[in-house]
């Protein structure tokens, strides 16, 4: 091919590319010129956030447990800020910052021209007030009010309402469809992350028109933030405070409940943990935290499952009775021993002769292992489902665990084991493979003191003012006990308080009749777990209490705690 008709060859392309070219262009002037035209202005347009405040967490009193307080953070407008040093040294000594800080956070900040940046945040408001008088002066700089979260009473209620913090990738994969984005602060734990979506606000902000180089033209408009909806709980903050001394410094968890209603009174768990620290990003607090041992993050009240030792004896009994293996005047010797086989089951003590209500009172094992081998393994399995046992008791609060309650069929399956009678043993006074929660046990010990309902424990009265719980309540079950057995049984649990040698009778010189079942169950690997609960006034039961320490040693050491607690209600008027 010849150089003239390689040449020609070479334009021809070039002239058929511009005209393709060319044929684009036009035609997306003519045909989706107005789409671009739309998408300049959008892309021009931008939001300037505004916080809402999250909302609080009352006490049934109106007590704020989690609101809000307001926080100062000085701003600096990047485009207006020509002289950004002299700006700095004169804010400098009113903030008592250096400029070198000062100019370092500045840097950091700067996402856009048009976005202030803040240089300080959490100042005083006395600082606040100083630099707004300097707004005249200095162009550019402002004072943002900004709602931050506040805890009044420090640790109180910390496991029954959480904590916030940064958003995590597993809960922003989880959470984005519903608006979250990587930058916000979320609930963890407790009622903040049980009702993040009604707690947590709606951005607000200014609408600004912007030019090419992200300078403010003008302002378009202005959307005002919505707050979060406030929640109310059942919690009285009195009560709570006083559960919460009493458990200071031990491990463990308490409970009150309204054996009428259901309401928690009060739900406390130790060791306990300092919300605000999040909040605060305290790195010495929050480094101890997270490398405590002693479980400072679990709510032992619903998420702790223990031995519940003698406390599950209410439950072996009603199994007894109403399946005719035992009645009121069913006698058993105790000698301080059972023998089965090889194996010796012990008492901690030599009762003699034993009737029912005797055997409760003084919480004699021989008694209990005799009846509960003629119950058997399945009905005491059946009749510890029917008062609540071996599932969650649906608070709505995170992380409830369900307890295990063992069985003939379940152990073949999971431990490819039979059912001995040394296992209907262990389970007839609350050992072997029983797990419970406090709350569990305190909401069977409801069922003796409201005449035999087994009730539905709920914490959150009502979100922004509205029951969440209206039209779909949750009738109570009716226990399986008979009026007879259930009057019988109740009485029994008196003498528990009542006999001079009643295992509770540490109570009985309260200034209130109380009833109950200690506990002292067999942990692994330390000392016994310490169970009391009981529900009192006797004759108008108002309140149920289930006191726990973890490794406390006895039974003894919880209805200790638990005279504090009632004597603290007591001295307060609360009873």
């Amino acid at each position: 091919m010849s150089d003239v008709k390689r040449f020609t060859f070479l334009r021809g392309v070039f002239f058929c590319g511009f005209a393709v070219l060319l044929f684009f262009l036009a035609g997306m002037q003519l045909f989706r010129g107005s789409r671009f035209i739309e998408l300049s202005r959008k892309n021009c347009i931008k939001l300037i956030p505004q916080p809402g405040a999250r909302g609080s967490i009352l006490d049934r009193n109106g007590t704020v447990l989690a609101g809000n307080v307001l926080s100062y953070d000085v701003m600096v407008l990047p485009q207006k800020n020509t002289q950004l040093e002299n700006v700095l040294r004169r804010i400098s000594p009113v903030l008592h910052i250096s400029v070198k800080e000062l100019r370092s956070s500045f840097n950091k900040g700067v996402v856009a021209p048009f976005i202030p940046v803040a240089v300080c945040r959490g100042i005083t408001l006395r600082q606040a007030i100083a630099v707004e008088e300097l707004k005249t002066e200095i162009p550019g700089v402002m004072v943002q009010p900004r709602p931050v979260r506040s805890y009044p009473g420090g640790k109180l209620a910390a496991h029954v309402l959480g904590y916030l913090n940064n958003i995590d990738h597993w809960r922003l994969s989880k959470l984005e469809e519903y608006g979250y984005t990587e930058r916000d602060t979320v609930g963890y734990s407790g009622l903040e992350e049980k009702y993040d979506y009604y707690l947590r606000p709606l951005e607000g902000g200014v609408s600004v028109e912007v030019d090419h180089r992200g300078r403010v033209v003008r302002v378009l408009g202005f959307k005002p933030p919505e707050n979060g909806r406030d929640i109310q709980v059942t919690l009285d903050a009195g009560i709570q405070r006083i559960v919460e001394e009493a458990l200071a410094g031990r491990k463990g968890a308490v409970v009150v409940l309204d054996p009428q209603s259901g309401e928690i009174l009060a739900m406390a768990s130790s060791p306990a943990f300092a919300p605000e620290s999040f909040i605060a990003e305290d790195k010495e607090a929050l480094r101890s935290l997270l490398q405590d041992k002693d479980g400072v993050f679990v709510n032992r009240s619903i998420s702790g499952v223990y031995a519940p030792g003698s406390v599950f004896k209410p439950v072996t009994a009603a199994a007894a009775l109403e399946t005719g293996k035992a009645d009121y005047s069913t006698v058993i010797e105790c000698k301080g021993s059972l023998k089965l086989g090889k194996e010796e089951f012990n008492c901690s003590s030599v009762h003699g002769p034993q009737d029912l209500e005797h055997a409760i009172a003084h919480s004699c094992n021989i008694y209990f292992y005799n009846i509960g081998i003629l119950v058997g393994g399945q009905i005491m399995h059946d009749y510890a489902l029917k008062f609540g046992y071996g599932r969650p008791c649906g608070v709505e609060l995170p992380y409830e665990a369900a307890g295990l309650v063992p069985e003939p069929l379940w152990k073949r399956i999971y431990k490819l084991k039979r059912w001995f009678e040394g296992d209907s043993v262990n389970l007839s006074i609350g050992q072997g493979d029983l797990l419970v929660t406090p709350l569990q046990v305190a909401r069977m010990m409801a069922v003796f003191a409201n005449g035999g309902e087994l009730v539905n424990p709920y914490i959150v009265k009502n979100i922004g003012g509205v029951d969440p719980r209206s039209g779909r309540h949750r009738r109570p079950a009716r226990a399986p006990l008979s009026s007879g057995h259930l009057a019988y049984l109740r009485e029994s649990l008196r003498m528990v308080v009542e006999e001079n040698s009643g295992t509770a009778h540490v109570l009985s010189s309260l200034p209130v009749s109380v009833a109950g079942k200690t506990g002292t169950a067999q942990a692994p690997g330390g000392r016994c777990h310490a169970w009391f609960c009981g529900f009192f006034p006797y004759d108008n039961p108002r309140y149920v209490i289930c006191s726990f320490l973890e490794n406390g040693g006895s039974g003894y050491q919880a209805s200790l705690m638990s005279k504090e607690i009632i004597a603290g209600m007591a001295g307060k008027g609360m009873i």
